[in-house]
């Protein structure tokens, strides 16, 4: 499964972090007097510029805790799984443990689980190739030993009410029960009571210190959590805020928490992952389509959502003829009432919209489910093979309220809403329903590309509101413009912004240049994994600075959980369990460590040529096999973080010399080929009609932008200066603000195209009617001055403007004769300095 580029730098950010988590825990560890509280420490260094609260777990120790926002539609278990690996492998540097992987209600519960226990679900093969296979997926009722947790990576799902400390008394999990006395010592062991109680005095037990026994601690599965430190996985963190339940969670112990929520409020935000990204990789189905019905009657809105539904299935099976791909369109349909007792009365009731479907609209009843906290007609849907089987019947999902939260199918499509307008039941969290894209791939048939809500008798104004809250509660308030408003004739709310005439005849004329690769007589766009990728001479790799590394002969090991005693009863306990080695933990094995390379290098044999090759070299020259094995398997860990640090940086400098050496060979070239391969700009742009314009400064209207009109929404706040600044200069011709995943792109060496963020022309000439200049301009924030990725784009783009300084503009077309050309990375706070020498420049 390849990774969406907002996935990919998740991932990295996450990465940076525990890299300096793992830093200062150990400075922190050397230095025990100075009570260093880490988890700030290291945020810090890890240049996150967003406010870090600090946290202590049950017994006072510094914890860890990030949260990922992560709207909906985001793949949010799918990047849980693969930050869990992270930690495993960065932070604790094992692939053994406990996991609580905690949620909120019934339905996440239902398909998290469902997803985790099947082997052949992306999920859990992700946390199967980071195991070796050794994952269990388990639920409170199931017991577990110190064997399981020593031997496999354990996920116990948790729902957060069966967590919640408040309400312990009518819940099993911090109940005295069978099955977990093997993680504690006998009753009548005071002493080794006493020592585990010292190390954990947040555990639960019976008797007060002055009674005959003195504590004795329960032997529950709240207290064996407390004493294995698990990572707590939160899903929807953003329901876990009261005081009760963050005291519950802190008083777990754990090493670590990773929280995923689409809104939250008191978080570490880590990483930012907003709607535009979502968008932009085709994960959601937007624009949005809000049908307000004028008839008073709602079986006028149900019929209209029900041919929707019906013009949807026909496209889709026109789509599944081209394509082989399966999609069937459903509708969810909120009702106001569903109890047995409800019906007869003014309000909507479920039964009454089913017959309604059946009788009159002549709608199969196995096409339809009805889905309440009384009755459930999914969970059978789920239990023989869910909802996008080709085998499932079901198109119609009625129901009141219980799909709100964690209910997740990407082929609902058409929302209708049957509560009366003086209802106060919110439709805001039915919106996210609707929004996932099926298989996070557009269609491009742009009926099978949006989502559609139906209503009747709504105020417009507070209907409106209530989906654009929505919209904020999925994490998604930065594409509320993407809601069309129709009405009876089904014209969408969009506005239709002209180039201006003034810049028609030269922007119709500019045609930009690309990368392209030979193919025979001819030339095409360059293709990463076909001319690049394919391309890297991976036996070239340099592996000396691996080899050279300085391994440890240190065992050193951390005791996770587990407290078991000598046969000396009197004695001191010793601890056993899961032993978290500092530089290892995992034991040698090259297939795991070939699995751990697959997403830097592609082809799997190659991988374990590289893998078997490390491994041999320090096996074959760190002493006898036997102490060999000894000293690797101590820094087993390690010796992957470092292979994977040398691949990654291997494979960037290989693939440039790949791009490089075509170059020079002549067989890649940076040139116009033609009007259809290449791109030009855009005869006009569409946005919503509820977004708001970009203005200048004092809210005069724009005059040098190559379009009338451009949604403000398309801005942060840097790229708004850099638009107004160009406003202003006297020289410019006009300027365009380029739309990533959108517009005008280029493919470097790297997987991921270059979208630059503006692109403007200058002129010498007056009056104006052409330009001579033309800016192809990238701005960057402070804090990504300097990164990584910062240098790889300056790095394509100083070679873009050299080679268009070497080519002939006159063998590229006459369209861009004798135009100058340049690329510009602008930091934060450089872009205007520079910017004002290029205006300088257009003058001499």
């Amino acid at each position: 499964m390849r990774l969406k580029e907002y996935q990919q730098r998740t991932l990295t950010e996450i990465r940076g972090y525990l890299d300096q988590l793992t830093i200062w825990k150990k400075k922190a560890g050397e230095n025990p007097d100075l009570e260093l509280d880490f988890p700030v420490k290291a945020w810090e260094k890890a240049g996150i510029h967003r406010p870090y609260s600090s946290r202590k777990n049950g017994i006072g120790q510094p914890l860890p805790a990030f949260c990922l926002k992560i709207p909906t539609g985001g793949g949010k278990t799918l990047l849980a799984v693969k930050t869990l690996d992270l930690v495993n492998m960065i932070y604790l540097k094992r692939r053994t443990g406990l996991v609580l992987w905690i949620v909120p209600t019934t339905q996440i519960y239902r398909q998290t689980i469902q997803s985790l226990k099947d082997k052949n679900h992306p999920y859990r093969q992700h946390l199967d190739l980071a195991t070796g296979g050794h994952t269990q997926i388990i639920e409170k009722t199931d017991h577990f030993s110190p064997q399981d947790i020593q031997e496999n990576l354990v996920v116990l799902m948790l729902m957060l009410p069966s967590a919640n400390r408040k309400t312990k008394e009518t819940l099993k999990v911090f109940k005295d029960s069978g099955g977990f006395q093997n993680f504690f010592p006998p009753e009548d062991d005071i002493k080794a009571q006493e020592a585990i109680l010292k190390r954990f005095p947040n555990l639960d037990t019976y008797e007060k210190e002055s009674g005959f026994w003195g504590r004795q601690i329960k032997t529950s599965l709240g207290n064996t959590l407390r004493t294995l430190s698990p990572v707590i996985i939160l899903d929807e963190g953003h329901k876990a805020y009261s005081e009760g339940a963050q005291e519950t969670l802190r008083g777990f112990n754990p090493c670590l928490i990773a929280e995923l929520s689409a809104t939250p409020v008191q978080s570490n935000v880590l990483v930012d992952i907003t709607g535009q990204e979502l968008l932009r990789e085709e994960m959601i189905k937007l624009d949005l389509h809000l049908i307000n019905k004028a008839s008073p009657d709602w079986k006028d809105t149900l019929l209209d959502s029900v041919n929707k539904r019906s013009v949807l299935e026909k496209k889709a099976r026109e789509y599944e003829a081209n394509t082989g791909v399966y999609i069937r369109p459903i509708c969810l349909i909120q009702v106001e009432r569903t109890g047995k007792d409800q019906r007869g009365s003014r309000w909507i009731h479920s039964e009454q919209v089913r017959e309604h479907l059946i009788k009159v609209m002549g709608i199969a009843a196995d096409e339809i489910a009805v889905k309440t906290s009384e009755k459930d007609e999914l969970k059978e849907v789920d239990d023989t093979g869910g909802l996008f089987s080709r085998d499932c019947k079901i198109r119609y999902i009625i129901t009141k309220q219980a799909l709100q939260e964690g209910w997740d199918c990407a082929f609902a499509y058409v929302l209708t809403i049957l509560t009366n307008p003086s209802s106060k039941n919110s439709l805001t969290q039915l919106v996210g329903r609707i929004l996932r894209q099926p298989y996070a791939r557009k269609t491009h048939v742009r009926e099978l590309d949006e989502s559609y809500v139906h209503c009747f008798q709504q105020k417009a104004n507070k209907l409106l509101e209530s989906i654009r809250d929505g919209f904020a509660q999925e994490g998604l308030g930065d594409l509320r413009g993407h809601i069309a408003t129709e009405g009876q004739t089904g014209e969408v709310g969009d506005i239709v912004s002209m180039m201006r005439e003034k810049f028609k005849k030269a922007a119709g004329r500019t045609i930009l240049p690309v990368f392209v690769v030979k193919n025979g007589h001819l030339w095409r766009p360059v293709n990463y994994e076909m001319d690049i990728e394919a391309k890297i001479p991976w036996a070239d790799v340099d592996l000396k600075p691996v080899k050279k590394l300085t391994l440890s002969f240190d065992e050193k090991k951390d005791v996770e959980m587990g407290v078991a005693l000598t046969n000396d009863r009197y004695r001191l306990i010793e601890t056993r369990g899961v032993k978290n080695l500092e530089e290892g933990g995992i034991p040698i094995d090259p297939v795991f460590m070939t699995r751990q390379l697959g997403d830097i290098v592609p082809n799997p044999w190659q991988a374990h040529e590289l893998a078997k090759g490390v491994l041999d070299h320090f096996l074959k020259t760190k002493g006898s096999a036997q102490e060999a094995e000894r000293l690797v398997a101590n820094n087993f860990v390690f010796i992957i973080e470092e292979l994977r640090k040398q691949l990654e940086a291997e494979k960037d400098r290989l693939a440039e010399h790949v791009f490089l050496s075509l170059l020079e060979k002549d067989e890649l070239r940076f040139l116009i080929i033609g009007r259809d391969l290449n791109w030009s700009f855009p005869r006009e742009i569409t946005f919503k009609a509820a977004s708001k314009r970009l203005t200048k400064e004092k809210g005069r209207q724009l005059e040098l932008s190559l379009y009338e009109a451009v949604p403000e929404e398309d801005f942060n706040e840097t790229e708004k200066a850099v638009a107004w600044y160009l406003e202003d200069q006297h020289r410019l011709f006009f300027w365009f603000r380029n739309r990533s995943r959108h517009d005008y792109s280029i493919q470097g060496w790297r997987q991921h195209r270059i979208y630059p963020d503006f692109i403007f022309t200058m002129t010498d000439k007056e009056p104006a009617t052409d330009y001579n200049r033309v800016y192809v301009v990238e701005t960057k924030g402070i804090h990504l001055k300097d990164n990584e990725k910062t240098r790889y784009v300056r790095k394509v783009f100083n070679l873009c403007t050299r080679k268009a300084k070497e080519r002939n503009w006159n063998e590229l077309g006459l369209e861009m004769k004798d135009k100058i050309m340049g690329f510009e990375v602008l930091p934060e706070d450089e872009w205007q300095a520079r910017l004002n020498e290029i205006m300088m420049e257009a003058t001499v």
